[in-house]
């Protein structure tokens, strides 16, 4: 039986386990991405490791998420990334440079290649036909010391694209689509491998913008194959001596399957407050808006903002409107410029703002009080935008730019306008001014670590305790992201290098008291919590797991979990449990106390054991699906620790 692209690439970088559902395996990681939000706890973890020099093929850490540079914070961390870049061996692409995964894109993807990433939407790139994923930073740590990582054995989707987007529908409108039937749950424990003759349409950037959002679907990665859209993306790289030919056997097969007619597709936009609230642009039309938002990793190339330009040149957009222009490389940016379409933007009335991730993570662009937010961004997740009651929707840059021009959420469609055609550029215009390459090892020994006052390392962490008794200090709903865990944005990410000061922000949005009750309990065994479906969705940054972990969190009872915070939990010595039956999800409530006994020897010896509810005369059934090496490390308190202990025997 012939093999689909995922099924290839997993096999050529198998290092331990079966290609079985479900069973744990190890995968070399070739080629790793950071960035700042999340890979300065990375660099440190690397200077905790002992690590002399990166041992992958190419590893990078980008500056995309903190460029606000309103106190030291900042650029002292900015200083610090660099000289750990230099200092590890690592590619290194300066403020201003642009957001990681269309520049990770242009300068550094490879078919063929896996690619871990300290960002969820590392998945983007499994346009290029990669194995790309996003995971926690210790995680994507360990592969640039050169480990394997480990997940379990997805599932592979695939979905058979056929016939060609019509006019006024693209790319976005494609994901939109995938998450109006299968919402954000939809690509848990999979992989989502697209295919058919619909792909002859699509450029290697249309892919991006769809594998892009595969986060959004809880995919574990998107993959595309690698074919001449491809080879094309990287000859206007300069680097197509980078491409080979990958894709399915004629007789590969999938686990699950569906089928997309791109002709058939309409304009989509995902309602607030969540990327699986898709309907038709047409159902929302007349809604009103504040802000149009160009930009972000899941609509960062040059059509994207060309075809808006070309939208509202020689017009107005409309009166009141904020109309946010966000450019996703400097490149790109540089393109747009040579070809006037920033002159068009910035005539209609439009913003320009940094290359850079922005808005999308908060840090700037923040919607007014109860005004709606329209946005080429892959997430609308509540407060994300920075304004904490924020309305905001999602769609493609023609919705977007069509709405600008009206006020009002509009269908391209209705435009008396013919719809622009865009060619993107094809050669000679590279730039990579500001990416800076890897010091050689020799050069890389001499240099030393650059540590602003903002930069603490990260606290010991205690093994598990065999005896824990432990209040619930929340019991939240389904679907509770990252994002609602320990927000970005400005007021919070300069401090993701301080633990005890960015621990302050945790959980805030849904409960402010969550941090002061933590502390009260802390020294005297610490914390629960029970959680919905899908806990922990959204952005792979591990201080949603960290933070609550140095808080005293010690156990989750969730429904189920979103694979990359799952993981993080593990990473940190938090046990991640699931109730053996969901109704009993309701039978637990804020304040109760949870008493776990023997826990060390029941989790290795046990997938399933029963936790005493304190007071009440009732127990719940709970179980894990760790894997004895997971077990292991929660046993040492999390992942540094089993590391050290390894290094040690």
């Amino acid at each position: 039986m012939g093999l689909n692209v995922a099924q290839k690439l997993i096999r050529d970088h198998l290092v331990s386990g079966t290609m079985n559902k479900g069973e744990e395996i190890g995968l070399k990681i070739d080629q790793t991405l950071t960035q700042d939000a999340t890979g300065t706890m990375v660099m440190l973890e690397l200077e905790a490791m002992g690590l002399d020099y990166a041992k992958t093929e190419a590893s990078a850490q980008y500056v995309d998420h903190n460029l606000i540079q309103v106190d030291n914070k900042n650029p002292d961390d900015h200083l610090f990334l660099e000289s750990a870049a230099q200092r590890f061996g690592l590619h290194y692409s300066r403020p201003g440079n642009g957001v990681s995964h269309p520049v990770h894109m242009q300068r550094l993807a490879k078919p063929g290649k896996t690619l871990l990433g300290s960002d969820s939407h590392t998945c983007a790139n499994g346009s290029m036909g990669m194995l790309a994923m996003g995971a926690g930073g210790i995680d994507v740590a360990m592969a640039i010391a050169g480990e394997p990582i480990y997940i379990k054995m997805p599932e592979i989707f695939g979905v058979k694209l056929t016939g060609e987007l019509p006019d006024w529908v693209s790319a976005k409108d494609v994901i939109l689509e995938m998450l109006r039937r299968y919402d954000v749950k939809g690509g848990v424990g999979k992989i989502i491998e697209y295919y058919g003759p619909g792909l002859k349409h699509l450029t290697a950037m249309d892919r991006h913008v769809i594998a892009n959002m595969g986060a959004e679907l809880g995919a574990t990665a998107t993959v595309f194959p690698s074919d001449e859209a491809v080879r094309d993306f990287l000859k206007a790289q300069n680097r197509e001596d980078d491409w080979i030919e990958l894709s399915a056997d004629s007789d590969a097969t999938y686990d699950l399957e569906d089928t997309i007619d791109l002709s058939k597709l309409e304009p989509m936009v995902a309602k607030p407050s969540s990327p699986g609230n898709v309907v038709k642009v047409s159902e929302l039309e007349e809604t009103p808006i504040y802000q149009a938002y160009i930009g972000s990793s899941a609509n960062p190339g040059y059509r994207d903002f060309a075809i808006a330009a070309e939208m509202v040149k020689g017009r107005k957009i409309a009166p009141g409107l904020s109309f946010d222009i966000n450019p996703t490389s400097r490149q790109m940016l540089t393109n747009l410029v040579q070809e006037l379409h920033i002159a068009s933007l910035l005539k209609s009335g439009a913003r320009l703002h940094q290359a850079g991730c922005n808005g999308c993570i908060g840090m700037g662009q923040a919607p007014a009080s109860g005004r709606n937010s329209l946005r080429t961004t892959p997430r609308n997740f509540p407060g994300r935008s920075g304004t904490k009651e924020d309305s905001v929707y999602l769609a493609s840059p023609e919705t977007a730019a069509a709405s600008a021009l009206t006020g009002k959420i509009t269908d391209p469609r209705t435009l008396k306008i013919p719809y622009p055609k865009v060619t993107e550029p094809t050669s000679g215009n590279v730039d990579d001014r500001l990416m800076e390459k890897p010091l050689p090892y020799a050069e890389a020994q001499k240099v030393s670590l650059v540590k602003g006052p903002n930069i603490v390392s990260i606290p010991e962490m205690d093994q598990l305790p065999d005896t824990l008794e432990l209040p619930v200090l929340l019991h939240v709903g389904d679907n509770i992201s990252t994002d609602e865990i320990l927000a970005g944005g400005a007021r919070v990410l300069p401090f993701r290098s301080n633990l005890p000061e960015i621990s302050k922000f945790t959980y805030e949005q849904i409960d402010p008291t969550y941090y002061d009750r933590s502390m009260k309990v802390r020294e005297k065994g610490g914390h629960a919590i029970v959680g919905g479906y899908n806990y922990g969705q959204g952005s792979s940054r591990e201080h949603a797991a960290l933070a609550p972990r140095y808080l005293g969190l010690h156990a989750v009872i969730a429904k189920d979990y979103a694979r990359i915070h799952w993981q993080n939990l593990v990473n940190f010595g938090v046990l991640p449990l699931t109730f053996s039956s969901v109704a009993d999800y309701d039978r637990l409530a804020q304040g109760d106390v949870l008493e776990f006994t023997n826990l060390r020897d029941t989790i290795q010896k046990q997938q399933e054991f029963e936790v005493s509810v304190k007071g009440r005369n009732d127990k719940i059934k709970v179980q894990h699906s760790l894997s004895k090496r997971q077990v292991n490390i929660l046993l040492q308190g999390g992942l540094i620790n089993w590391i050290r202990m390894k290094q040690q025997s």
